[in-house]
């Protein structure tokens, strides 16, 4: 539970119909087996206690009563297990009868909830037996406790304030106005829903996009414990079809008719930075109250998924479309920009790396989405100390594949006369070395712009952003910078994509081989014709850096919980053990903080995802904060 995951899970135990002692037993085991798995939250279906499929027998007060004895079964024994269940039974309350979810933590009755919308149309006949469940709280005495009774309730952890727990059954998600959607917006982070969903062709899509999707519009954590074996098949068959879901991912399912139990980790504080940043999700609480219960705040081990490339998808089916709509979208607002200033060309450096080859496919794009040939790019090549011939020779290539206009400027000599003007050496490699080399070249790439009637289009990307990577007025400036919504990682994805669509077999190769080069500035001399300066060993690894980077901006998350995140998704990898990881994170805040001066006065381009560094977008922060927090918090980790 530490760092808000909570172990939640959905469960279908094999029951029997009307045997509320059999199916408590059931229920009661499987209890036990759920806290030795370290679940704190278990979820059984819709009139788990009696099975569903009861029909009239539901009048009988011999069921009646079996339940509750079933339920005060089910109480005493959770109370020394350290979660909270929910079960569901039918219940009298003052000569009506109810559809209710029990809801229990430690021995003690929380609440019951009754359903809202009963079904009454095809297989189902619920209004013959049960009443719409009455709005609000009041209390009841139910084996020997007082609780509450009605649907405005919500139950709260107090060890972790982001775990708040609404529930509704079954038929309430399929009605048009469901009541998670209320519970939610009174502050709801997990909705758990137990149901009685009998199987027909095509249902199960139907049902797993619709908990898809409620999770996502609710932004919270969404479990789905539907009916299984041992209900009665006289008319209709019960297929176990738990899920759950969270913001709209599925996390975890046990598919229908397959057995076992949805079960795995849901990020409460997840659901809470996202409705923290969301001004459309606004709260309503009137009409509700709540419950709180205790669970004991222990680190809860992770066993979802956590992907460590999160700007890329891992389908690929799904990465080609990604990279083809990023592509567009890239193109697009470059093709707008031009139109607007009636540019006669779009002048970009051109180096033989990822990112001004990225840039450059983009850029032709542009110019075909306009009906304008490839010859309106301009494409300069700068070489000076660093550069290298196979980075020259692929930079030609290139530009020769796409047909743009290709141009050498050789900047040494410039950039000699320059350090002369300066009084530097030429031969100390160090900052104003290196700097130098990148404001001649924007320099060179602005007024050979001006020549033309064009404009220079940037080539940096969002990861060099975020880690202040760029020569402040050298190549962190541009008239329009299409990379600047892609991180690091994405840029590999789109150049291979581009690489993999290729109309011809030279263009392809030249593409894979930059692929293949290093990433590199390419401002110290090279060795033996070799790359001498590598980013990724200045800077860190851009995999870990872009993780990093998704954390920190779309969730907000602290170094404590990021950490622990990266240990999760890079377990396994020996490069990575912990120590290079809390290295490289350090300097991930070290460096955003100090950089931010950078960022604050970046020249326009594209959004293409959610996570972006725009000053007058996403992203609005002062270039003098201080990073003290957020050192302090990664020294605990260290300590510990």
């Amino acid at each position: 539970m530490k760092d808000g995951f909570l172990k939640a899970a959905a469960l279908s135990p094999a029951l029997r119909v009307a045997d509320c002692a059999y199916n408590a037993g059931q229920m009661v085991s499987a209890l036990n087996d759920c806290a030795a798995r370290g679940v704190k939250l278990a979820v059984f279906p819709e009139l788990a206690l009696t099975g569903y499929t009861c029909g009239d027998l539901f009048f009988q007060q011999a069921l009646q009563q079996a339940a509750l004895d079933g339920l005060a079964q089910m109480l005493a024994a959770s109370a020394p297990l350290d979660l909270v269940g929910l079960v569901g039974l039918p219940l009298q309350v003052d000569g009506k009868l109810y559809n209710c979810a029990a809801v229990f933590c430690r021995g003690r009755l929380l609440g019951v909830v009754p359903k809202t919308f009963l079904p009454n149309y095809g297989e189902f006949y619920e209004k013959r037996h049960f009443t719409p469940g009455p709005g609000g709280a009041r209390t009841i005495r139910l084996c020997g406790q007082e609780t509450l009774f009605g649907t405005g309730l919500l139950f709260s952890c107090r060890e972790m304030p982001s775990f708040v727990l609404g529930v509704e059954l079954c038929e309430d998600l399929w009605s048009a106005l469901p009541p998670s959607t209320f519970h939610a917006l009174a502050g709801a982070t997990v909705i758990a829903n137990l149901s009685a969903s009998d199987e027909t062709v095509g249902k199960a899509e139907y049902r797993r996009a619709l908990v898809e999707n409620q999770s996502a519009r609710l932004l919270c954590g969404y479990l789905y414990a539907s009916a299984g074996h041992g209900e009665s098949t006289q008319d209709m068959v019960f297929s176990g079809h738990d899920l759950i879901a969270e913001n709209g991912a599925l996390l975890a399912e046990a598919k229908p008719f397959a057995g076992g139990n949805a079960e795995t980790e849901l990020d409460c504080a997840r659901m809470q930075a996202e409705r923290a940043r969301n001004t459309s999700f606004v709260p309503r609480e009137e009409g509700y109250r709540r419950v709180e219960f205790s669970l004991e705040l222990t680190v809860t081990p992770l066993t979802r998924r956590v992907d460590p490339a999160p700007f890329v998808p891992g389908d690929p089916r799904r990465r080609a479309q990604r990279c083809e709509l990023i592509l567009r979208m890239q193109a697009d607002g470059l093709a707008k920009r031009l139109e607007h200033t009636h540019a006669k060309t779009a002048v970009i450096g051109i180096s033989g790396g990822l990112d001004s080859c990225l840039a450059l496919l983009v850029t032709a794009r542009a110019m075909a989405q306009l009906g304008r040939p490839a010859s309106d790019v301009l494409a300069v090549t700068m070489p000076c100390f660093g550069t290298t011939r196979r980075t020259r020779s692929n930079a030609e290539i290139l530009c020769q594949e796409l047909g743009v206009t290709f141009r050498e400027v050789n900047i040494t000599n410039t950039v000699r006369s320059h350090f002369a003007d300066i009084g530097h050496d030429g031969q100390t490699p160090d900052v104003t070395f290196e700097n130098s080399q990148a404001r001649v070249r924007t320099l060179e790439l602005m007024d050979i712009a001006n020549l033309q009637g064009g404009f220079v289009v940037g080539t940096g990307d969002l990861s060099e952003l975020a880690l202040g990577w760029a020569t402040y007025n050298g190549d962190h400036m541009s008239m329009y910078g299409v990379n600047a919504g892609v991180p690091k990682t994405l840029v590999r994805h789109l150049v291979r994509y581009e690489a993999d669509t290729a109309p011809r077999d030279a263009l392809r190769r030249v593409l894979l081989d930059i692929l293949d080069t290093p990433v590199s500035p390419e401002l110290l001399p090279a060795k033996d014709g070799e790359i001498a300066q590598r980013t990724e060993e200045l800077v860190g690894p851009y995999e870990l850096h872009d993780f990093y980077l998704y954390y920190v901006l779309r969730f907000g998350f602290g170094p404590r919980k990021i950490f622990r995140l990266a240990q999760a998704a890079f377990a396994g990898r020996p490069e990575y053990p912990d120590e290079v990881l809390y290295r490289w994170l350090r300097s991930f805040y070290w460096r955003f903080f100090a950089q931010q001066f950078k960022r604050s006065c970046l020249p326009d381009g594209p959004k293409v995802g959610s996570v972006t560094l725009s000053p007058r977008g996403d992203w609005r922060m002062p270039s003098d904060a201080a990073a003290a927090a957020w050192l302090a918090e990664l020294e605990t980790l260290n300590d510990a």
